[in-house]
């Protein structure tokens, strides 16, 4: 969510906007505010609320970029707020894949927000899906992927004996990272010239590398920690296959990502994964934590060259539509739907 804010930051300036970037997580002042629990929120809580209050008072439209839980309650809500008071209209951004159950337990405390924002939209059809099923009417405007940062600049192996893979999600529980590993194994069991690269941070590295240790993998895995944009656009580039393992989703754009560079992809089935690729066309999808059903989707595409082949030249001409340019006029209709005449200035969060 971070780098689809920092983008459309930097193409809405392209179009000639003003916008205002209002961080969540700015750096704590006075610092040593950040060591102490308790006194950290407060600490950051209170210039975020000053901020968002000026920017309101002098831009035409705010922007929110919205996830679930306490990111709503903590961000969202108040920015949201804050623009009715100031009689902003707010553009309320919703990506989170754990929309259906954020909804469920708390749609009471939600919808008195949502109530007051202008527009919501949603990335993807399976959120537009999940809103709809409580009677909330939103509009699809996808992710943007940077064609020109990920794309394929190298052509695909003959064959695949020595495959590279690619997994791209951080090492949190909810993307399941030991079933890709899992699934690796297998993989190598038949390709022992494969490699896997973990491309990501979070609390379960060590729980993870240990894993890597016991199904005996040192020397085919690598983790490389947290990746910023142009790194990850070369590891994408540099593999054959990305595997997704994910156990919640939305639009994953790591996998649009994957598919803009020339890598197959190979993820579950889950959330709006089934939304966004077609199982057999654009990618394969498999059930989650199923190493088993992971490990032989890899191996349909080493072990077939005309599917793999099919699985890249499709995934590339899909992801075209996620450029800015088809992206923009969608998203400049909202706003026009919204705003008063002029030139828009706008305050885009977090």
């Amino acid at each position: 969510m971070a780098n689809q804010t920092e983008q459309l930051a930097l193409l809405l300036s392209g179009e000639g906007c003003t916008v205002d970037l209002i961080q969540v997580n700015a750096p704590y002042r006075p610092a040593w505010a950040g060591r102490i629990k308790g006194v950290r929120a407060l600490a950051r809580m209170l210039p975020y609320i000053a901020t968002l209050w000026r920017s309101a008072g002098r831009v035409d439209l705010i922007h929110v970029m919205a996830n679930s839980g306490w990111s709503w309650h903590l961000f969202a809500a108040p920015a949201i707020w804050i623009g009715a008071l100031r009689g902003c209209p707010v553009v309320v951004n919703y990506r989170g894949g754990e929309a259906g159950t954020f909804l469920a337990k708390s749609l009471a405390s939600v919808r008195p927000s949502l109530q007051r924002a202008s527009a919501l939209v949603v990335p993807s059809g399976f959120l537009e899906s999940v809103f709809g099923q409580h009677g909330i009417g939103t509009i699809v405007v996808p992710n943007i992927i940077n064609l020109e940062r990920f794309n394929s600049d190298r052509a695909p192996a003959e064959t695949l004996d020595a495959p590279r893979l690619l997994v791209a999600r951080n090492l949190e529980p909810i993307y399941d990272n030991g079933t890709a590993l899992r699934a690796f194994a297998l993989v190598l069991a038949r390709h022992p010239g494969a490699r896997l690269v973990v491309a990501g941070s979070g609390p379960q590295r060590a729980e993870l590398e240990q894993l890597v240790t016991d199904l005996g993998m040192g020397h085919a895995v690598s983790f490389t920690g947290r990746v910023d944009n142009a790194g990850m656009a070369a590891l994408y580039r540099d593999a054959d296959i990305m595997l997704n393992p994910s156990t919640v989703d939305n639009m994953p754009n790591s996998v649009l990502e994957a598919l803009a560079s020339g890598a197959v992809v190979v993820s579950t089935n889950v959330g709006g994964v089934p939304f966004l690729v077609d199982h057999d066309k654009t990618a394969l999808l498999v059930p989650p934590r199923d190493p088993q059903a992971m490990a032989d989707a890899v191996l349909r595409v080493t072990d077939e060259p005309g599917l793999a082949a099919r699985l890249r030249d499709s995934g590339l001409r899909y992801v075209q539509q996620y450029a800015w340019a088809g992206v923009k006029p969608r998203l400049m209709a909202v706003y026009r739907s919204v705003l008063k005449p002029g030139t828009p200035k706008m305050a885009t969060n977090p």
